[in-house]
């Protein structure tokens, strides 16, 4: 019997499963949730910067500033929670023993939640703004 025969039997017999995964919500409405748990924990000069079709990391970038580290912690753990309450998953975190700057990736979406100095000594927003200068070329 030829294989493709016997293969075509064999997929009679089998009943397909569909295969499950996980939904994605929509960005937008991650973008939300993550602006209004940080505007719920007083986090302060917030930043939402669109970075679709601008690089193929995220396609949102936000930034924020807490008051000191405690602030920014109990903040990236609230953003955490929120997420994981809202069916986003449990997403990748960096820096939450010192909490000067905490990074959370949620694929789409990456929050960086700053303490006022780390921020300004950073300058993310000034690095991924659109008007952004041209860079000079050496002639």
């Amino acid at each position: 019997m030829p294989l493709t025969t016997l293969v075509r039997r064999e997929a009679d017999v089998i009943p397909l499963h569909p295969v499950s995964r996980a939904i994605r919500p929509d960005v937008d409405a991650t973008v939300r949730l993550i602006l209004d748990s940080l505007d719920d924990m007083k986090a302060e000069e917030i930043v939402e910067i669109d970075l679709r079709g601008k690089s193929a990391i995220a396609d949102v970038m936000i930034i924020a500033t807490g008051r000191v580290a405690r602030h920014v912690g109990a903040m990236a753990d609230r953003v955490v929670k929120d997420l994981k309450d809202n069916g986003h998953g449990s997403p990748r975190i960096e820096g939450i023993p010192v909490c000067d700057w905490v990074l959370i990736d949620t694929g789409d979406v990456i929050v960086h939640l700053f303490r006022p100095e780390v921020r300004a000594f950073y300058n993310l927003e000034k690095m991924w703004s659109s008007g952004r200068p041209n860079e000079l070329r050496p002639s």
